[in-house]
């Protein structure tokens, strides 16, 4: 890899201030937004949606477990399809480590599909995830929060995906919604984010976008598979342990 510019210490110094200045408007901007989003009024869910899970059928209220929060990620994962989406796949292989802690925080999580409850098992068990991941299969719930598309709203070319924002339009996509619960046993939805909004989440990107390279692509995302398909994948050896 070629360097950009060479330049001296001191011209170093200066331009990684100017960058420092920019990062840190940047710092307070995200920390604005971060307080509009915790700002969005509520609204109350009034169907009671039940899930196929593992223990059993399972309500929307029974997914927060002991806390007052959740966050669901709607993972792409469409009825009778092989297909198993990389992108939701990259931001799920983050959950396990992330939820350690942000369980402490009084925020349960869950994945949420479309798939029948054998489909979604294969694949985390494939994949060795141990977060919650339950279906909704037969619902209306992954239609009512913007990542499910009939037919006919796939064929008119804009589903409505994002907001209307986006033209691009499938069977299932994906997504990040958050719910709240009160004492009383009410259900709030507080927050949904597509596309790229859920880029927050994916600490890999954040990485990359700190090195020369950025992130690396020739294509949206051209590198990433599932964790299982990369060369030498389960056989990684980091520089600290290397003999």
């Amino acid at each position: 890899m070629e360097p950009q510019k060479i330049v001296s210490r001191d011209e170093w110094l200066s331009a990684r201030k100017a960058l420092l200045a920019e990062e840190k408007a940047l710092t307070r901007e995200r920390d604005r937004v971060a307080t509009l989003r915790r700002d969005l009024p509520w609204v109350k869910v009034e169907t009671d949606y039940v899930f196929e899970t593992p223990a059993g059928k399972r309500r929307l209220i029974e997914l927060f477990g002991p806390r007052s929060q959740l966050i669901v990620q709607h993972f792409m994962l469409t009825p009778g399809s092989d297909h198993i989406c990389p992108g939701c796949s990259l931001g799920a292989d983050h959950v396990d480590a992330a939820r350690q802690h942000f369980e402490q925080a009084d925020l349960s999580f869950v994945a949420i599909s479309r798939a029948t409850l054998p489909e979604i098992e294969a694949v985390k068990r494939r994949m060795g995830w141990r977060f919650d991941w339950v279906s909704s299969y037969g619902t209306s719930f992954n239609y009512d929060f913007g990542v499910s598309f009939t037919p006919e709203q796939v064929a008119s070319g804009n589903a409505g995906y994002n907001y209307g924002t986006s033209p691009f339009a499938l069977e299932d996509l994906h997504g990040m919604s958050v719910f709240a619960r009160n004492d009383e046993g009410d259900i709030f939805h507080t927050y949904s984010t597509y596309a790229r909004g859920t880029e927050t989440v994916v600490g890999a990107f954040n990485y990359l976008d700190m090195v020369p390279k950025g992130r690396n692509e020739n294509g949206i995302m051209s590198w990433v598979k599932l964790h299982d398909e990369y060369e030498n994948a389960g056989n990684v050896i980091s520089c600290c342990t290397a003999e």
